[in-house]
Protein backbone atom coordinates (compact mmCIF):
# COMPACT_ATOMS: atom_id res chain seq x y z
CA UNK A 1 0.00 0.00 0.00
CA UNK A 2 2.70 2.34 0.85
CA UNK A 3 4.38 1.56 -2.38
CA UNK A 4 0.87 2.54 -4.19
CA UNK A 5 0.30 6.02 -1.74
CA UNK A 6 1.93 8.45 -4.62
CA UNK A 7 0.36 6.61 -7.14
CA UNK A 8 -3.01 7.84 -5.07
CA UNK A 9 -2.15 11.26 -4.64
CA UNK A 10 -1.14 11.57 -8.17
CA UNK A 11 -4.42 10.20 -9.40
CA UNK A 12 -6.57 12.63 -6.95
CA UNK A 13 -4.31 15.68 -8.37
CA UNK A 14 -4.96 14.85 -11.97
CA UNK A 15 -8.54 14.16 -10.94
CA UNK A 16 -8.94 17.74 -9.82
CA UNK A 17 -7.30 18.80 -12.79
CA UNK A 18 -9.01 16.96 -15.30
CA UNK A 19 -12.24 17.78 -13.39
CA UNK A 20 -11.55 21.87 -14.09
CA UNK A 21 -11.46 21.00 -17.89
CA UNK A 22 -14.51 18.43 -17.99
CA UNK A 23 -16.73 21.44 -16.40
CA UNK A 24 -16.54 23.58 -19.72
CA UNK A 25 -17.14 20.04 -21.98
CA UNK A 26 -20.15 19.73 -19.38
CA UNK A 27 -21.51 23.05 -19.42
CA UNK A 28 -21.47 24.04 -23.04
CA UNK A 29 -22.82 20.87 -23.92
CA UNK A 30 -26.06 20.85 -21.14
CA UNK A 31 -26.97 24.83 -23.10
CA UNK A 32 -25.80 23.85 -26.83
CA UNK A 33 -25.72 20.43 -27.10
CA UNK A 34 -22.24 20.94 -28.39
CA UNK A 35 -18.95 18.80 -27.59
CA UNK A 36 -16.09 22.34 -28.33
CA UNK A 37 -13.23 20.13 -29.53
CA UNK A 38 -11.35 23.86 -29.05
CA UNK A 39 -11.54 23.91 -25.66
CA UNK A 40 -8.53 21.16 -24.99
CA UNK A 41 -6.52 23.81 -26.85
CA UNK A 42 -7.79 26.72 -24.64
CA UNK A 43 -5.90 24.61 -21.96
CA UNK A 44 -2.84 24.37 -23.85
CA UNK A 45 -2.68 28.51 -24.72
CA UNK A 46 -3.35 28.57 -20.96
CA UNK A 47 -0.59 26.78 -20.30
CA UNK A 48 1.92 29.18 -23.42
CA UNK A 49 0.69 32.58 -21.98
CA UNK A 50 2.22 31.17 -18.25
CA UNK A 51 4.99 30.03 -19.95
CA UNK A 52 6.29 33.60 -21.32
CA UNK A 53 4.31 35.59 -18.73
CA UNK A 54 5.97 33.70 -15.40
CA UNK A 55 9.40 34.63 -17.42
CA UNK A 56 8.32 38.07 -18.08
CA UNK A 57 6.40 39.88 -14.96
CA UNK A 58 5.82 39.21 -11.54
CA UNK A 59 4.06 36.43 -10.17
CA UNK A 60 1.11 39.35 -9.41
CA UNK A 61 0.90 40.11 -12.44
CA UNK A 62 1.60 36.45 -14.48
CA UNK A 63 -1.43 34.40 -13.05
CA UNK A 64 -4.12 36.92 -14.07
CA UNK A 65 -2.73 37.84 -17.07
CA UNK A 66 -2.83 33.81 -17.69
CA UNK A 67 -6.97 33.55 -16.57
CA UNK A 68 -7.75 37.02 -18.01
CA UNK A 69 -6.35 35.92 -21.79
CA UNK A 70 -7.64 32.24 -21.27
CA UNK A 71 -10.89 33.88 -20.84
CA UNK A 72 -10.83 36.50 -23.30
CA UNK A 73 -10.30 33.55 -25.85
CA UNK A 74 -12.76 31.50 -24.90
CA UNK A 75 -15.00 34.43 -25.49
CA UNK A 76 -13.84 35.51 -28.82
CA UNK A 77 -14.08 31.30 -29.79
CA UNK A 78 -17.99 31.65 -28.54
CA UNK A 79 -18.38 34.49 -31.19
CA UNK A 80 -16.87 34.47 -33.85
CA UNK A 81 -17.12 30.27 -33.95
CA UNK A 82 -20.16 29.32 -32.38
CA UNK A 83 -22.64 32.87 -32.66
CA UNK A 84 -22.99 33.11 -36.13
CA UNK A 85 -23.87 29.24 -36.30
CA UNK A 86 -26.56 29.48 -33.59
CA UNK A 87 -29.67 28.60 -36.20
CA UNK A 88 -27.28 25.96 -38.37
CA UNK A 89 -27.45 22.12 -38.03
CA UNK A 90 -25.67 20.57 -35.37
CA UNK A 91 -23.27 19.33 -37.31
CA UNK A 92 -21.97 22.83 -38.83
CA UNK A 93 -21.30 23.65 -34.71
CA UNK A 94 -19.37 20.60 -35.11
CA UNK A 95 -16.91 21.17 -37.87
CA UNK A 96 -16.20 24.81 -36.37
CA UNK A 97 -15.29 23.42 -33.20
CA UNK A 98 -12.90 21.04 -35.04
CA UNK A 99 -12.03 24.29 -37.57
CA UNK A 100 -11.02 26.48 -34.18
CA UNK A 101 -9.08 23.73 -33.00
CA UNK A 102 -6.60 22.98 -35.93
CA UNK A 103 -6.67 27.33 -35.86
CA UNK A 104 -5.33 27.17 -32.49
CA UNK A 105 -2.90 24.42 -32.61
CA UNK A 106 -1.29 25.81 -36.04
CA UNK A 107 -1.05 29.11 -34.66
CA UNK A 108 0.86 28.06 -31.53
CA UNK A 109 3.03 26.76 -33.93
CA UNK A 110 3.67 29.78 -35.65
CA UNK A 111 4.12 31.53 -32.97
CA UNK A 112 6.40 29.00 -31.01
CA UNK A 113 8.08 27.39 -34.04
CA UNK A 114 6.54 23.86 -32.43
CA UNK A 115 9.10 23.25 -30.17
CA UNK A 116 7.85 22.28 -26.01
CA UNK A 117 8.81 25.69 -24.23
CA UNK A 118 9.74 24.55 -20.46
CA UNK A 119 8.24 26.47 -17.54
CA UNK A 120 11.33 27.85 -16.62
CA UNK A 121 9.90 30.04 -13.47
CA UNK A 122 7.47 27.41 -11.76
CA UNK A 123 4.84 29.36 -9.20
CA UNK A 124 7.05 29.09 -5.67
CA UNK A 125 5.16 27.25 -2.75
CA UNK A 126 2.81 24.81 -4.90
CA UNK A 127 6.08 23.77 -6.91
CA UNK A 128 8.15 22.67 -3.67
CA UNK A 129 8.21 19.35 -2.28
CA UNK A 130 6.46 18.01 0.32
CA UNK A 131 5.96 14.64 2.48
CA UNK A 132 2.08 13.47 2.44
CA UNK A 133 2.00 10.02 4.52
CA UNK A 134 5.70 9.25 3.89
CA UNK A 135 5.11 9.74 0.22
CA UNK A 136 7.37 12.75 -1.30
CA UNK A 137 5.22 14.95 -4.25
CA UNK A 138 5.12 18.38 -5.22
CA UNK A 139 2.30 20.59 -3.09
CA UNK A 140 0.60 20.96 -5.86
CA UNK A 141 -1.16 17.82 -5.96
CA UNK A 142 -2.38 18.31 -2.41
CA UNK A 143 -3.72 21.64 -3.85
CA UNK A 144 -5.03 20.43 -6.56
CA UNK A 145 -8.25 18.09 -5.00
CA UNK A 146 -8.91 21.27 -2.64
CA UNK A 147 -9.01 24.04 -5.28
CA UNK A 148 -10.92 22.02 -7.82
CA UNK A 149 -13.55 21.14 -4.79
CA UNK A 150 -13.55 24.63 -3.51
CA UNK A 151 -14.24 26.20 -7.19
CA UNK A 152 -16.89 23.75 -7.84
CA UNK A 153 -18.82 24.22 -4.84
CA UNK A 154 -18.38 27.97 -5.57
CA UNK A 155 -19.96 27.54 -9.48
CA UNK A 156 -22.84 25.42 -7.68
CA UNK A 157 -23.76 28.06 -5.34
CA UNK A 158 -23.56 30.79 -8.84
CA UNK A 159 -25.92 28.41 -10.67
CA UNK A 160 -28.40 28.35 -8.19
CA UNK A 161 -28.62 31.49 -6.62
CA UNK A 162 -28.10 33.96 -9.06
CA UNK A 163 -29.78 35.25 -12.43
CA UNK A 164 -27.37 34.47 -14.92
CA UNK A 165 -27.16 30.59 -13.50
CA UNK A 166 -31.09 31.26 -13.39
CA UNK A 167 -30.58 31.78 -16.94
CA UNK A 168 -28.14 28.53 -17.61
CA UNK A 169 -30.53 26.10 -16.00
CA UNK A 170 -33.36 27.35 -17.90
CA UNK A 171 -31.27 27.09 -20.98
CA UNK A 172 -30.48 23.78 -20.37
CA UNK A 173 -33.79 22.71 -19.80
CA UNK A 174 -35.28 24.11 -22.70
CA UNK A 175 -33.08 26.56 -25.22
CA UNK A 176 -36.20 28.16 -27.11
CA UNK A 177 -38.90 28.39 -24.38
CA UNK A 178 -36.11 30.27 -22.48
CA UNK A 179 -35.10 32.55 -25.02
CA UNK A 180 -39.40 33.12 -25.49
CA UNK A 181 -39.35 34.27 -21.74
CA UNK A 182 -36.92 36.89 -21.94
CA UNK A 183 -33.70 34.95 -20.85
CA UNK A 184 -30.69 36.83 -23.05
CA UNK A 185 -29.30 33.58 -24.11
CA UNK A 186 -26.09 35.23 -26.32
CA UNK A 187 -25.08 36.60 -22.45
CA UNK A 188 -26.04 33.13 -21.28
CA UNK A 189 -24.08 31.15 -23.36
CA UNK A 190 -21.12 33.92 -23.48
CA UNK A 191 -21.02 33.14 -19.73
CA UNK A 192 -21.15 29.94 -19.94
CA UNK A 193 -17.81 29.60 -21.88
CA UNK A 194 -16.11 32.27 -20.12
CA UNK A 195 -16.83 30.46 -16.79
CA UNK A 196 -15.20 26.62 -18.75
CA UNK A 197 -12.51 29.06 -20.03
CA UNK A 198 -11.54 30.63 -16.38
CA UNK A 199 -11.70 26.63 -15.23
CA UNK A 200 -9.47 25.54 -17.86
CA UNK A 201 -6.81 28.02 -17.25
CA UNK A 202 -6.68 27.24 -13.69
CA UNK A 203 -6.42 23.74 -14.38
CA UNK A 204 -3.75 24.64 -16.65
CA UNK A 205 -1.50 26.27 -14.35
CA UNK A 206 -2.01 23.20 -11.94
CA UNK A 207 -1.30 21.02 -14.70
CA UNK A 208 1.89 22.68 -15.78
CA UNK A 209 3.10 23.38 -12.11
CA UNK A 210 2.93 19.57 -12.01
CA UNK A 211 4.59 18.68 -15.75
CA UNK A 212 6.56 21.81 -16.49
CA UNK A 213 6.64 21.92 -20.10
CA UNK A 214 4.09 23.09 -22.88
CA UNK A 215 3.99 22.19 -26.36
CA UNK A 216 1.08 22.53 -29.09
CA UNK A 217 -0.53 19.40 -28.69
CA UNK A 218 -0.15 19.48 -24.82
CA UNK A 219 -4.14 20.09 -24.41
CA UNK A 220 -5.14 16.95 -26.75
CA UNK A 221 -4.52 14.05 -23.91
CA UNK A 222 -5.40 16.42 -21.09
CA UNK A 223 -8.35 16.93 -23.27
CA UNK A 224 -9.14 14.21 -24.44
CA UNK A 225 -9.49 12.78 -20.61
CA UNK A 226 -11.54 15.29 -19.54
CA UNK A 227 -13.75 14.45 -22.23
CA UNK A 228 -14.15 10.74 -21.11
CA UNK A 229 -14.77 12.06 -17.80
CA UNK A 230 -17.37 14.22 -18.61
CA UNK A 231 -18.82 11.82 -20.61
CA UNK A 232 -18.25 8.98 -18.18
CA UNK A 233 -20.35 10.77 -15.12
CA UNK A 234 -22.52 11.62 -17.51
CA UNK A 235 -22.30 14.97 -19.76
CA UNK A 236 -24.09 18.13 -19.05
CA UNK A 237 -24.05 17.20 -15.21
CA UNK A 238 -21.25 19.48 -13.03
CA UNK A 239 -21.27 16.42 -10.00
CA UNK A 240 -21.20 13.54 -12.76
CA UNK A 241 -17.82 16.00 -14.45
CA UNK A 242 -16.73 15.95 -11.48
CA UNK A 243 -16.93 12.43 -10.10
CA UNK A 244 -15.73 11.15 -13.68
CA UNK A 245 -12.67 13.35 -13.48
CA UNK A 246 -11.41 11.53 -9.75
CA UNK A 247 -12.20 8.35 -11.32
CA UNK A 248 -10.11 8.32 -14.53
CA UNK A 249 -7.50 10.14 -12.72
CA UNK A 250 -7.11 7.31 -9.87
CA UNK A 251 -7.77 4.54 -12.25
CA UNK A 252 -5.05 5.98 -14.77
CA UNK A 253 -2.57 6.58 -11.63
CA UNK A 254 -3.34 2.83 -10.29
CA UNK A 255 -2.51 1.35 -13.54
CA UNK A 256 0.37 3.21 -14.24
CA UNK A 257 1.58 1.65 -10.06
CA UNK A 258 0.55 -2.04 -10.93
CA UNK A 259 3.45 -1.45 -13.79
CA UNK A 260 0.87 -1.13 -16.86
CA UNK A 261 1.64 2.24 -17.79
CA UNK A 262 1.63 1.47 -21.55
CA UNK A 263 -2.51 0.36 -20.86
CA UNK A 264 -3.65 3.37 -18.54
CA UNK A 265 -5.40 4.66 -21.13
CA UNK A 266 -6.62 1.63 -22.78
CA UNK A 267 -8.39 0.72 -19.56
CA UNK A 268 -10.05 4.08 -19.24
CA UNK A 269 -11.62 4.20 -22.07
CA UNK A 270 -12.17 0.18 -22.09
CA UNK A 271 -14.65 1.39 -18.80
CA UNK A 272 -16.27 4.11 -20.15
CA UNK A 273 -17.72 1.40 -22.39
CA UNK A 274 -18.60 -0.65 -19.80
CA UNK A 275 -20.30 2.29 -17.93
CA UNK A 276 -21.74 3.27 -20.88
CA UNK A 277 -22.86 -0.42 -21.83
CA UNK A 278 -24.70 -0.40 -18.47
CA UNK A 279 -26.05 3.49 -18.28
CA UNK A 280 -25.63 4.84 -21.60
CA UNK A 281 -26.91 8.43 -20.28
CA UNK A 282 -23.24 8.12 -17.69
CA UNK A 283 -23.43 7.78 -13.93
CA UNK A 284 -25.41 10.94 -12.76
CA UNK A 285 -26.54 11.78 -16.32
CA UNK A 286 -30.79 11.86 -17.16
CA UNK A 287 -32.63 10.14 -19.23
CA UNK A 288 -34.43 12.20 -21.67
CA UNK A 289 -37.44 11.38 -23.47
CA UNK A 290 -37.93 12.73 -26.29
CA UNK A 291 -41.81 13.61 -27.40
CA UNK A 292 -43.38 13.02 -30.76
Amino acid sequence: MQAMLPYIINGISAGGQYALIAIGYTLVYGILRLINFAHGDVFMVAGLVMVYATTSLPLYLSIPLVLLSTVVLGFAIERAAYKPLRSAPRMSLMISAIGVSYLIQNLAFYLTGGLPKPVTNPIPWISDMVTVLGASTKRVTVVTPVLTLVLVLVLVYLIKNTKIGMGMRAAAKDFETARLMGVKIDSVISFTFVTGSFLAAVGSILYFTNYPSVSITSGALPGLRAFVAAVFGGIGSIPGAVVGAFIIGLCEEIIKGLGYSTFSDAFTFALLIVVLCVKPTGLFGEKITDKV
